[in-house]
């Protein structure tokens, strides 16, 4: 289990928030599915700067803890 308010990255695309495999969020809170599948995990995304852009809820299995032998990147967030 992910601790409370750690950085996590993606493991998959979410296009409805604009959210890319490997893109870093805040885990801060979960949600129990309402018809008894997987918990969802309540992320804050945070572009470059540290400025709040998104709250989103993505499934458990989506979210990975970052790992030492991993490196940050850059992307816009809008594709040109």
């Amino acid at each position: 289990m992910i601790e409370l308010y750690t950085r996590i990255s993606l493991n998959r695309d979410f296009p409805e928030y604009n959210l890319k495999r490997g893109d870093i969020a805040t885990f801060i809170d979960t949600v129990p599915n309402p018809e008894g599948g997987e918990e969802g995990y309540i992320l804050e995304v945070f572009n470059a700067l540290g400025e709040s852009i998104d709250v989103v809820i993505v499934p458990q299995s989506a979210v990975a803890a970052l790992r030492a032998d991993e490196i940050l990147s850059v992307r816009p967030l809008v594709q040109a």
